[in-house]
């Protein structure tokens, strides 16, 4: 089993930060992985995606040309990578940010507000973890509780609280939504 994830967005909306809270979980629990950041020389607003890979096996390379999953965080994403995910896979959408769906038929896709629901959390930077939470129910491969484990110490716990527990919120929305 090799499943290939790409996440991609603007930077600033954590788009390295959930593929290496990812990783981190598949990791954690006894999987091979790997996780491949690309982005552009802006700090914020310009182009971010990395790759995660999660097998049972070691990992021959890291690039990933038909992932099973997306997630795209906006529009210019889904229309880089929608096209390039594998049939009968899954591509996750921020439709808060994306007004027209992908027009693909051989592919699960799954629209979710993520930017609304992190308002409504009261963290709009937790719109990332929304989308996670959604990746992690479709692989289902590990709890959800892998994941937030693997997010408290990414984002370390000293002095966070009320930043991992809107995290866990959002995480949850998107598990339930998916």
């Amino acid at each position: 089993m090799e499943i290939g994830v790409i996440f991609a967005g603007f930077g600033g909306q954590g788009i390295l930060l959930a593929g290496k809270v990812l990783a981190q979980a598949a990791m954690e629990r006894g999987f091979e992985v790997t996780w491949l950041p690309s982005y552009g020389p802006e700090m914020r607003g310009g182009t971010a995606n990395c790759t995660v890979v999660v097998a049972d096996e070691p990992v021959g390379s890291p690039i990933v040309d038909r992932p099973q999953v997306l997630v795209a965080m906006n529009g210019p994403s889904l229309e880089r990578f929608g096209p390039r995910v594998a049939p009968g896979g899954v591509i996750i959408f921020n439709s808060s940010l994306v007004a027209a769906p992908p027009n693909r038929r051989d592919v699960r896709i799954l629209p979710l507000p993520m930017n609304e629901i992190a308002q409504e959390l009261g963290e709009a930077r937790a719109a990332n973890m929304v989308g996670l939470g959604a990746v992690v129910k479709v692989l289902g491969l590990f709890p959800l509780e892998a994941v937030t484990e693997a997010m408290a110490k990414e984002l370390g716990a000293r002095g966070r609280e009320r930043l991992l527990a809107v995290n866990r919120q959002a995480l949850l929305r998107g598990f339930s939504l998916a």
